[in-house]
Parts: C-alpha cells; sequence; structure tokens
C-alpha cells in the first residue's frame, strides 16, 4: 500500500470510527484507555531497580515494554482519543462535519478517562509493590511539576510520534506487522520523555490514590498534554498528509 492509498485509508476508516453510535464508540474508548494505562503499568514496573542501565537504557526499556498498550488498541481494537486527532484527516476534506469530530474526540476521551482511571483504581487496591509505588509516585510528581508549557511541547511531540505509528500500522495487513511498525514510535516517545495524555489519566490519578500527588499541577498537566497532543497528531501528521495527498480530491 503506497502513502496516498494509506491517506484514503485512513480517511474512510475515521470517518466511519466517528459516525459510529454512541453505544460501541463509548465502551471502544473505555477499553482503550485500560489498554494505555496497562502498558504505563508494564512501564513502571520496567523502569523500578533498573537505576544502574543508565538513564538511556532504562527509558528505552520503558518505551518499549508501554508499546504493548498501543499493540492492544490498533490490534484488539479500541478508540484511543491521541490516534483519533487522525479524525482531521476527514474534516479536513470534507467528509466529516466539525460539530461530528469534537463530539467524537469528547466521547473517546471521557471514554479514556473511564478505563484508565478504572484500571487505577484496580491497581491501587492491588497493593503493588512498594518499589513500584515509589517509582509511580515519583513519575507523576515529575509530571505535575512541568511548566505548562514544556507539557503542551512534549504533548505535541508525543502525538506525532503516536500517529504516525497508527499510520504506519494502518498500511500494514497482518497482526505481526502491526507490532513490529508500532513498537519503535512508541518507545521513542517514552524515551525521549514526552507526555501522552492518556497515560497520564492513569498515573496521575494512580499516585493520588497510593497517597502522593499535587493535585493543581497534574490538572495543569492533564489540559496541557491534551492540547500539545492535538496539535501533534490532528495538525502535523493528519493535517500534513492531507495537504500532500487529499487536498485535490474534492469532498464527498
Amino acid at each position: 500500500m503506497n502513502p496516498a492509498e494509506v491517506a484514503a485509508k485512513v480517511l474512510s476508516a475515521g470517518e466511519a470510527r466517528a459516525r459510529a453510535p454512541l453505544g460501541t464508540m463509548f465502551p471502544l474508548a473505555v477499553l482503550a484507555g485500560a489498554f494505555i494505562a496497562l502498558g504505563a503499568q508494564f512501564a513502571m514496573v520496567a523502569l523500578t531497580g533498573t537505576a544502574g542501565l543508565g538513564y538511556g537504557l532504562r527509558q528505552v526499556l520503558a518505551g518499549g515494554v508501554f508499546s504493548v498498550g498501543l499493540v492492544l488498541v490498533v490490534v484488539a481494537g479500541a478508540e484511543l482519543f491521541t490516534g483519533d486527532n487522525l479524525l482531521v484527516i476527514a474534516a479536513a476534506a470534507g467528509r466529516l462535519p466539525i460539530g461530528r469530530l469534537l463530539r467524537t474526540w469528547a466521547v473517546v476521551l471521557a471514554g479514556n478517562a473511564v478505563g484508565a482511571v478504572g484500571l487505577a483504581m484496580l491497581v491501587a487496591f492491588s497493593h503493588p509493590p512498594d518499589a513500584v509505588r515509589s517509582t509511580i509516585i515519583a513519575v507523576a510528581a515529575a509530571k505535575s511539576a512541568l511548566p505548562i508549557g514544556v507539557a503542551f511541547f512534549r504533548g505535541i511531540l508525543c502525538n506525532v510520534l503516536v500517529c504516525l505509528a497508527v499510520w504506519c500500522a494502518t498500511a500494514c495487513q497482518g497482526a505481526g506487522e502491526k507490532v513490529l511498525v508500532i513498537v519503535g514510535p512508541v518507545a521513542a516517545f517514552v524515551a525521549c520523555g514526552f507526555e501522552h495524555s492518556v497515560a497520564n489519566f492513569y498515573l496521575l490519578p494512580l499516585a493520588w490514590l497510593l497517597g502522593d500527588l499535587e493535585v493543581t499541577g497534574a490538572l495543569r498537566n492533564l489540559l496541557a498534554v491534551i492540547a500539545g497532543n492535538l496539535v501533534g497528531g490532528g495538525g502535523l501528521v493528519a493535517l500534513t498528509y492531507w495537504w500532500i495527498y487529499l487536498r485535490v480530491q474534492k469532498p464527498a
């Protein structure tokens, strides 16, 4: 499948997802939030007790295992807000009304939050080991302390890579191929310290449930990262590919 064909497939698939009934869209979004949360928890375990590896290797390791979350979203099937930022391509092509686009994002983001927070509650009630608990609290504290501009730009960079992973997976036929193209970009954004809104919907509430979180900083982080993810995925990826491959087409 060549890049122009991928762009057309992303457009048509996105339009179909945005027109799915609420009873389908919301549960799929809840699943996506839980899947990303599982990947984030796996990353917290990978970071625990690995200080001897050095910063770079620890981050790459955490990113590699975190990719399990997006693999589950793409292969098992779920609706993820950051991936659905690609729906901008359908709106730009005149195939998706702006109202429908915003409704889809609102429903999916809410579902992702429910799934992520729900898994955070399950993990908190499972009493994770003290070492993992300390890692979670430290990571959440660092996120809460980020200045709003830093969180915003890290959100942009994160979702450029996430949406490129989804874009490349769209070009693949088999599950194995999709896994291979997803792992690299996802590992890259985690290793580089970029910010993913749905992962933060898990880690920040989990740290609060475990007893240590600066709430104002956490809310600031979430708002800035959501905005950054929108710009990165919707602007820098979706609009760029629309401009290159689809802008000359007439709306259906």
